[in-house]
């Protein structure tokens, strides 16, 4: 499942489950091509998965928590705590690899 995150829901989305939540904005074009991994690599084949897309440039103070210097960027959280990150586009096997863990 792919949700949009904010400021106001993005504690209640990562307090429980395994979510990746990727860091974006729409006029970075990596951004586009990990989105792509993520909406046709991982969504369909893993749909317990959820994944919450953060765009930069509405939530500018996640970015800042999270200290995002650099898009796209993962981060990993398992039951509200994170677990990985990646910075820069991400293959699809290596976010596994993380979640596996």
């Amino acid at each position: 499942m792919i949700i949009e995150a904010n400021e106001s829901n993005f504690d209640s989305v990562i307090a429980s489950g395994t979510v990746i939540v990727d860091f974006w904005a729409t006029w970075c074009g990596p951004c586009q091509m990990q989105g792509r991994i993520l909406e046709a690599n991982l969504a369909p084949q893993h749909p317990e998965l959820m994944i919450a897309k953060v765009d930069i440039d509405r939530s500018l103070a996640l970015a800042e928590r999270f200290g995002i210097m650099s898009i796209p960027a993962i981060r990993i959280f398992k039951d509200g705590q994170m677990v990985a990150s990646f910075d820069g586009v991400t293959k699809a096997d290596e976010i596994l690899a993380a979640i596996a863990v």
